[in-house]
């Protein structure tokens, strides 16, 4: 793809823009995803240690927690 439009006298083309604004969504998208990812297994790894430390202790963890 590239920038130029046939169509138009100015030169510039809509769906090139459109493209990019898609494909700059899509990469800060991931890396919104990819940062909450690891996040989320920070969090879980956490949930476990404090899991285990409840066990240890004799105290039962509710299920469905």
């Amino acid at each position: 793809m590239n920038d130029q439009c046939p169509f138009k006298n100015n030169g510039n083309c809509d769906v090139w823009l459109d493209y990019q604004i898609a494909l700059w969504s899509l990469e800060e998208a991931e890396e919104l995803s990819h940062g909450n990812w690891i996040e989320i297994q920070h969090l879980r790894n956490r949930i476990d240690l404090l899991e285990e430390i409840l066990k240890n202790a004799g105290i039962d963890v509710p299920p469905g927690y």
